[in-house]
Order: structure tokens, then C-alpha cells, then sequence
């Protein structure tokens, strides 16, 4: 059957069009019931129960469940729960979720894939179940009725003769809607109506979203805490007219009434403090803000003010005199207040219950893992259960009337402490994909036994007889870069990088490919790597083992003695590595001179070669920085970690990162001058000189001065700040100009000025990635760049949309970030780990003097923690410490403390409290009589401070674990 409906509509020039849309609707579309005899099904369409299970002690007969769109969008942690069963998904509700949230709507279709008893019925093309949208009726009205008028027709039409029949229940948490449900004669609950009455599964009512509660406890209004936010009309108007500001709000890790607004276009971050500031902006959201004046401009605090929590329900005027005292003598910034949410960015939060009384109580308080994100109030029926657990929770609103935001429970992880909670945690916060590759993803994997062909061999340059190696860390499974380096007989060098072919097995637009682009980079945590391709492809048929044929894509240059680039070329080739060594046996060969074979000297031409063409690079200005570094010795059985210690850098780690650098230069150049519009660049930003001035501040008061006009005056400046009676001095110098970087990050050519593309901490005018593709898909996407160059495969239409490939960068910049924020965290838990039943003294030296606190730094195992210097609310102190804002410094009695004073303290770990571990900082030397106030714990450095100054071999922990579950180190 078909409908027609005609639009008239008028176009720019006058001209009067007639457009003629037409429906085609249906008779043979089945219900999906085993209780109906009317319809004509095909088995796989045989979903829906004869006799569905009675769960409701309500609503005790036969039923069926119609949902509406806002149960799936507000109330899919309860699908999830697999409780509710035999629901009727109509293809009205689906379109909608998939046009208002497509995550919601993945989650949804992973659901019905795997979860019996969800049956689709397309009722827009049903005969008896399509609407045609009325004069002056709204799209959401329309869609309202074709629900319910689905909902009407599956109770006909289950309905026998003699009166027995199965009834359909229309789930919707739409007051408008259920009202006219209820006026037609269907049945229609709310999700906490019909779940309440489920006796059987009660707990089921923690997972209830809450999407408003202005009203408290007791019913009465309260009075508000926080402003109203202005409506869209308003907010649209505002930034039109340039009243207001629109930017993403950044919530401080310090500092839990301070945070930051980026807005584009301008060159700082404007600030926004207390409670009013913030007005109900939670980390990542996109607010509407606007200015203050300049006279209430405000700076930065320099307390660390942790929320202590005291009556959720009351905002404490005390934090707010914290906060106002510690900014009254500073310079001031620009400042502002946010007074609407743009869009919201709320995902889901790992956390604990806090600590208090549970016996009972159904209202509890949730801490989140992430000190940026608020604490959230939730109802739970099995407090006294999850008290010790690490539990998910979601946030559904958040009420001017109520200091914190309303949520719901979604699930528990497992025990507070337990090694695979806590990786869970970690990996669940920092938004790394973990689940297995799906079938589909494994179907596109080469079938094994897998061997080079003859083809291959005719469309590939053949050097398997050229002595090529490879340098790794310990253990490397994922090697995907080798090198090979012999003098040519006019005295040149033929230096060759060759670079796993990964691209050769993940072609365009398949869903190995998709996956890959998802996930974006591999992870690497202490005991863990996780992939970003299948193993059969990382650890297997693209890395460049030793003594096997491999698949490579070779950068190959003529290099002089000096080494000044003569000619370079590209190939597609077949490699088999001589040898797979690890950084100290390649340097073991290098230094022993008895050693006089092919694959020795190569190493020591690639060594002196390497050595050339750093000091070309940091002539240049490219700038050689630091940041901690510690390893852990795991034991092979427990994966518990045995003992940290500092990482040992060799001439190797800088050989081989040079050769990386230049491969990744010179295919930039390459690709870029192809390309111009869609070559897949790495841009690090020029810093703003602000970001320096703190630490030109505490390098001044050390009688040095940090030259930062330029990145070669400030590489030189660097190399000035020594002192021979404190040799970490220089070290800690480098480890805080790297927190003054900015991030580097993934771009495409086409969508900024080439102005920006240079890389300011290599000192190179452009720069890419090449040189992973095995855990990096920036690399991947390069390769086929570089293919087409070089006439070894065709262009993919997506490559040339830059559009397209802007958004895969934005998904690398993000899931790049994530994983080092991820690694980071795996180090401070086997820290944690490490130091249970244990208390060590360890030298430590100052970072940052705050108001308040000191910062401090413990090389050894990479740690920074805070010992307070003031008393928390509660405490005393017996000692007073005077705090000098100019000389960053605090006294008490004779003893100051500085950035970059040694320091002795006292390393344990605080389980008192088994909600949130600490690593207590106890100051032991100097001695300051009386002082006793220890620390709260250390935590990881989440500040996006990694930045690309030498590449390849990375800084970051790794382990030594056996070899099956050895991780390759993030590379930068």
C-alpha cells in the first residue's frame, strides 16, 4: 500500500515547488508474539514470549512492555540489568533515540543483540500502526501518538475470542503522554512505578534515573544555593550580541571551588571560583559565561581545598572565606561566571560510598575516583553491601536547591583494594576501550597459516638478505620498527628505518578498520597492554621479530658523514631482522670492540650518526626536557610489584629515537607537499610566555634566569641551570618546564594555517607519525597517505575529506590523552601496592610551595604528594609556617623551604581508610619541632604535561613481567 503527502514550498527566486513524499506501508509485517495465531512468522521472527513471566506483584497478569523514547534515553542503566524481559521496541522510539544520543542508542543496540526478548516492530510502515501527522501538530506530539496507537493495536490484536490475551504495558516517564495513555484506555506507568512493584528485584530501584527533585525530603520548597541558569533563548541571544562567552569548563584537581574556561579566541583561560562561580559546571561541560568587570576580577588560589562534605544539602560559607583570602594580594585575571550549561558532558563516575552510617539509609553520597568531579547524592537499598565496594554511578540532574547533583546506581566493580577492581577503575575512568574485538573485528584478520606469496614479492622491494635489527624494551612483543645502517663505497651511509606494514592488513571503511579508528591508540598500564589491533596482528604477523619474514615500509636515506641528508626514498618491502635485541644488549655490542660483524658495525654507524643529528636538533633549539621515570620488577606468578627502580637511559634510547624523529620529518615533508589539503600532521604549540612565569620565579630565586623568547634561548637557558651541591637540580628544572608545555596533538593540514604547524619543542617546522602504525592509528592513516605518494596503493574517498579526517584527529588527541592519563594511573597504584606493610624514608625535593602545602617530588619512584603546612578543619598545629607569595616560599622559625629544597620524608600508606587508600608524605628532615600534620596521599599527575620531545622510546613505567603479558612502553 502507499500514502502520499504533497509539500508546496517556495524557493529564493519565487519559483512555487510541488514535493511528493510517499510512505509505503504493509499488511505482512508480523507482531513478533508466540501467543499470536494471526500473524504468519518466520522462526528468527519469534521473539516474544506465549506466556511471558509475571514479575510485578501490581500488574499480575501476561504483559508485554512498549517503551517510550525517554525510558530508553533516561532509564537504559535498567535495560541493562537484563531484569525486565519481553519488550516491544517500536521503530518510532529507535529513530528517535538514534537522532538525540548515539551513544544511548549503541548501548541499546548491543543490548537487544545480546539479551533475549526485545523484539523491533515497524510500526511506521504497518498498515494498521502508521499516523499521519496532524495541522499544527508537533513532531514530538506525532511521534507520542504513533506509540501509543502501537501500543492500542498490539492489545487488539492479542486478544483472542474468548477473551484470554496477553496485554501490552506502555513504559513512559512523559506526564503528557501517560496522561493521554491513561484517557485512551491503555495502560501506562512510569519506570518507578512499574519497577517498584517488582518484589523480586527491588535493588533494581537504585538504577532509577532521576531527572528533577527541587523539592526536598519533606516536600517543602528549600531555599537555593546556587543561581538559575538562563534559558537557551537567552544564552543564544547573549553570545550573538557578545554578552556572553561560550567555552568548556575545566574543573581544578586542587582546588574543588576553582576551575577554568577555554573560550576560542581568547588567549587565556578565564577563571571562575565559589560556588555561585561554578554554578553546577561539572568537568567537560560546555557552559555560557559571562564576564565580570574588572574591578572583580579575581587570581588564582593557592590553597589545596578538598571538599570535606559536611550537610549535602548546605553550601559551607567557610570554604568560600578559604578561598576568598588565598586570592585577595594576587595578580588578578580575567574572571567570569558561568550562568547557563550549553551542553552537558556527564558519562558515568567510579567511585565509593563516603564513609558514614549506612545501617538503613537509603540516601547516600557518592565519591567519585576523579577529585574534578562533585561529589553525587543517590538513592541505595544495599549501602551496608557496597560500603565496600567500588561502585559506578551516573548523574541525572542537578537542582539549584542542592549543593550536589542527583544520580543513580549503576553498578558494582568488585572490592576496594582488589587489583582488577582498581585496573577496572582506572581503565572505566580514563574512557579506555576494553572489551574483546568483536567477531566481525576478527573476521578481517588474515587466515593463518599465514606466508608471503609470490605476488607479494613482485609488488614489494626485497630486503630480506640487508642486516636489519631492531632495539626494544625488555620484552617487547610489538615491535614495529627495525633499522639497518652499512657505508657505501663514496663514504656516505645508506640508512635505512623500516616500519611495520600494518596498513597492508587494515584496509578502509572494514570493521577491523572502524575498531582500530575507535580505539585509536594502544594502552599501556604496568601489567597490561591493551591492543589497539588483535594480537595476531601486534604481536604476531606486523611485528618485525627476529629471524621472520615480515611485511615493512621503508624509509631509506644517503646519508654524509656529517649527517646532512643526500637523497631519500620509500619503499614497500620485505624484511627479515638479523636480530631483536633490547636497548642494553644493542649498547653492550656497540661498546665491546672486539665485535666486528655486519650487525656491530652497523649499530655503531647508526650510534654516531644518532649522536650528529641530535646535536643538529638541539642546535636548532629543540629542546631536551625530563619528566619521572620508574620501572617495576613485577613477580611472574602474582603480578604483584617487587621493586621500583629508576629508569637507565642509554645511547641506544637516543639512537634509535633520532632515526625515529627523522623518518617522521621526513615522511611529513613528503606527504605534506602530495597533499596539501589532507596530509595527517603532529603540531606541539608555542606555550604563552604566562605559562613560564611561575617557574621563572622560582629559577630567579635560585640565581638563574630562564631566557623563554625563544625555544633555542630557552634550550640554552636549561643547559645554564646547574648546581654542582644539588646534581637532581637541572632535572627538577626540566620536569617543571615540561608542565609549561602545551599538549602535542594530531591535525590535518587543511584546517589551520601553515604558520601552525611547526613543532615547538623538536624545533622542526613539520612533523608527523610514522613509525608505530602497530599501536597508533594516526600512523596507520599516514602510511596509506604515503602509499599513494609512492604509487603502492590508491586513495580511499575519506582520506580526501578533510572534514573527515578533523574528526578522527579529535578522537586521537582524546584517546592519546586518556591513555597517558591511564598509565599514569596504573603507576600510582602499584605504588600504592608497593608500599602496603611498608614505611621507607626516601630524599625528596619541593615542586611548588603553595599557601598551605608543599609539593613535593621523590625520584626514586617517580611520586609527588603534599605535606600540608596548615591545619585542616579539625586539627591543630603546634608550629606556625608563614607563607611568602613573592619568594614562593615558607618559613617556620629559622628552616625555609623553596622550589627545589632537598628534603627527606617518610613514605606509608594510610588503609585506615579502605574507601580511599592514601600515601601519606611525613616531613623527617629538617626537623621542625612540633610539626606532625602529615600529608593527604599523592596522587598521579593528571596534568596533560606530556609533550613530544623525543620520540619513540618512550618515558613512562614499564614492567618486568614474563613474557606473555609484557607491554611495550608508551611511546610519544
Amino acid at each position: 500500500m502507499k500514502t502520499s503527502k504533497v509539500f508546496v514550498k517556495k524557493t529564493k527566486r519565487g519559483a512555487i515547488l510541488k514535493i511528493v513524499r510517499e510512505h509505503y506501508l504493509r499488511t505482512d509485517l508480523t507482531c513478533g508474539s508466540y501467543f499470536c495465531k494471526k500473524c504468519f512468522h518466520a522462526p528468527k521472527d519469534l521473539i516474544l514470549d506465549e506466556v511471558p513471566e509475571i514479575l510485578s506483584s501490581t500488574y499480575n497478569y501476561h504483559h508485554y512492555l512498549v517503551l517510550d523514547t525517554n525510558i530508553i534515553l533516561d532509564q537504559i542503566d535498567i535495560l541493562e540489568s537484563r531484569v525486565l524481559s519481553n519488550i516491544i521496541l517500536l521503530q518510532t522510539v529507535l529513530e528517535e533515540v538514534r537522532n538525540r544520543s548515539s551513544t544511548i542508542y549503541k548501548r541499546l543496540l548491543d543490548l537487544t543483540g545480546e539479551t533475549k526478548n526485545f523484539y523491533t516492530f515497524v510500526n511506521e510502515h504497518h498498515k494498521d500502526t502508521h499516523v499521519e501527522s496532524r495541522d499544527l501538530e508537533s513532531k514530538n506530539d506525532r511521534n507520542d501518538r504513533a506509540i501509543r496507537r502501537a501500543v492500542e493495536w498490539y492489545n487488539e490484536h492479542l486478544t483472542t475470542q474468548g477473551g484470554v490475551c496477553v496485554k501490552v504495558i506502555l513504559l513512559t516517564d512523559d506526564n503528557k503522554n501517560r496522561e493521554l495513555a491513561l484517557k485512551e484506555g491503555l495502560v501506562a506507568l512510569t519506570m518507578r512505578e512499574y519497577v517498584s512493584s517488582l518484589e523480586k528485584h527491588q535493588n533494581l530501584m537504585d538504577k532509577l534515573s532521576h531527572k528533577s527533585y527541587d523539592i526536598d525530603a519533606g516536600g517543602k520548597a528549600k531555599t537555593p544555593l546556587f543561581p538559575a541558569h538562563l534559558s537557551a533563548e537567552q544564552v543564544h541571544m547573549g553570545i550573538k550580541t557578545g554578552k556572553l562567552l561560550q567555552g568548556v569548563f575545566y574543573a581544578s584537581r586542587d582546588n574543588f571551588l576553582e576551575g577554568t574556561v577555554n573560550v576560542d579566541g581568547m588567549e587565556k583561560s578565564v577563571l571562575v571560583q565559589g560556588h555561585e562561580g561554578l554554578n553546577r559546571a561539572v568537568d567537560g561541560d560546555l557552559v555560557a559565561l559571562e564576564m565580570l568587570s574588572e574591578s572583580n576580577w579575581s587570581a588564582p588560589s593557592d590553597v589545596v581545598l578538598q571538599d570535606e562534605g559536611g550537610d549535602p544539602g548546605d553550601v559551607n560559607p567557610e570554604e568560600e572565606q578559604i578561598l576568598e583570602s588565598a586570592t585577595k594580594s594576587k595578580e588578578k585575571i580575567p574572571t567570569g561566571k558561568v550562568v547557563a550549561i550549553i551542553r552537558r558532558n556527564w558519562r558515568q563516575y567510579c567511585g565509593i560510598l563516603q564513609l558514614g552510617n549506612y545501617q538503613g539509609a537509603v540516601n547516600q553520597i557518592f565519591v567519585p575516583a576523579e577529585r574534578k568531579i562533585p561529589k553525587i547524592r543517590f538513592e541505595t537499598r544495599q549501602a551496608d553491601v557496597l560500603a565496600s565496594q567500588r561502585i559506578i554511578v551516573a548523574i541525572d540532574s542537578w537542582s539549584r536547591y542542592s549543593r550536589y547533583p542527583k544520580g543513580h546506581f549503576v553498578r558494582a566493580l568488585g572490592e576496594i583494594g582488589d587489583k582488577d577492581t582498581e585496573n577496572e577503575v582506572l581503565l572505566l575512568e580514563h574512557d579506555v576501550p576494553h572489551t574483546k574485538f568483536s567477531d566481525a573485528v576478527l573476521a578481517c584478520l588474515p587466515q593463518m597459516p599465514w606466508k608471503i606469496t609470490e605476488e607479494d614479492l613482485a609488488n614489494r622491494v626485497d630486503l630480506r638478505n640487508v642486516c636489519i635489527c631492531s632495539v626494544d624494551p625488555p620484552g617487547c612483543t610489538d615491535i614495529d620498527d627495525a633499522l639497518h645502517c652499512f657505508q657505501l663505497p663514496n663514504g656516505n651511509y645508506e640508512v635505512g628505518v623500516h616500519i611495520a606494514d600494518v596498513s597492508h592488513f587494515i584496509r578502509p571503511g572494514t570493521e577491523l578498520d572502524k575498531e582500530a579508528s575507535r580505539r585509536a591508540t594502544t594502552v599501556y598500564l604496568i601489567d597490561k597492554r591493551l591492543d589497539m589491533v588483535p594480537e595476531l596482528l601486534s604481536s604476531n604477523l606486523c611485528s618485525l621479530r627476529g629471524q621472520e619474514e615480515r611485511f615493512a615500509f621503508s624509509c631509506i636515506w644517503e646519508l654524509s658523514p656529517d649527517a646532512q641528508i643526500l637523497n631519500t626514498r620509500y619503499h614497500k618491502s620485505v624484511i627479515c631482522s638479523k636480530r631483536a635485541m633490547t636497548y642494553e644488549e644493542a649498547q653492550l655490542i656497540i661498546d665491546d670492540s672486539s665485535q666486528q660483524d655486519d650487525l656491530a658495525k652497523g649499530l655503531r654507524g647508526l650510534n654516531n650518526l644518532a649522536k650528529k643529528l641530535k646535536k643538529q636538533r638541539t642546535d636548532n633549539g629543540a629542546l631536551v626536557l625530563a619528566s619521572p621515570e620508574v620501572r617495576f620488577h613485577v613477580d611472574s606468578e602474582t603480578h604483584e610489584p617487587l621493586e621500583v627502580v629508576v629508569k637507565k637511559m642509554r645511547e641506544t634510547n637516543s639512537m634509535v629515537e633520532e632515526f625515529m624523529l627523522l623518518a617522521n620529518i621526513s615522511v611529513a615533508t613528503r606527504i605534506l607537499a602530495e597533499f596539501p589539503e589532507c596530509a595527517i600532521l603532529r603540531r606541539h604549540p608555542i606555550p604563552p610566555i604566562s605559562n613560564f612565569e611561575a617557574l621563572m620565579r622560582s629559577v630567579r630565586s635560585q640565581g638563574f634566569e630562564l631566557d623563554v623568547s625563544t625555544g633555542k634561548t630557552f634550550s640554552e637557558s636549561l643547559d645554564k641551570a646547574v648546581k654542582p651541591n644539588n646534581p637532581f637540580f637541572n632535572n627538577i628544572v626540566r620536569i617543571l618546564a615540561t608542565r609549561c608545555m602545551l599538549q602535542a596533538v594530531y591535525f590535518c593540514s587543511g584546517m589551520i594555517q601553515p604558520d601552525e604547524y611547526k613543532h615547538y619543542g623538536l624545533a622542526v617546522p613539520i612533523y608527523t607519525h610514522f613509525t608505530s602504525p602497530i599501536r597508533r592509528y594516526a600512523d596507520i592513516m599516514v602510511h596509506r597517505l604515503l602509499a599513494v605518494c609512492i604509487g603502492a596503493d590508491h586513495m580511499s574517498p575519506e582520506m580526501l575529506d578533510k572534514n573527515f579526517s578533523n574528526q578522527v584527529c579529535k578522537n586521537l588527541n582524546y584517546r592519546n590523552r586518556m591513555a597517558q592519563y591511564a598509565g599514569r594511573a596504573s603507576v600510582a597504584l602499584h605504588t600504592h601496592i608497593f608500599f602496603r606493610n611498608k614505611i621507607q624514608d626516601e630524599q625528596g625535593y619541593i615542586l611548588y610551595v603553595r599557601k598551605n602545602a608543599l609539593l613535593i617530588l621523590i625520584p626514586k619512584y617517580g611520586l609527588e604528594g603534599t605535606v600540608y603546612v596548615a591545619p585542616k578543619k579539625g586539627e591543630t598545629m603546634l608550629v606556625n609556617f608563614m607563607y611568602d607569595e613573592e619568594e614562593q616560599s615558607q618559613t617556620c622559625g629559622n628552616v625555609v623551604f623553596r622550589p627545589f629544597d632537598p628534603v627527606k620524608v617518610q613514605l606509608s600508606l594510610d588503609q585506615t581508610d579502605r574507601q580511599r587508600e592514601k600515601l601519606v608524605f611525613k616531613l623527617v628532615e629538617p626537623v621542625i619541632t612540633g610539626f606532625s600534620v602529615p600529608s593527604v596521599g599523592s596522587e598521579a599527575q593528571e596534568e596533560p604535561m606530556e609533550v613530544e620531545i623525543v620520540d619513540e622510546k618512550p618515558k613512562g613505567a614499564t614492567s618486568t613481567v614474563p613474557p606473555s603479558k609484557r607491554s611495550r612502553r608508551s611511546k610519544r
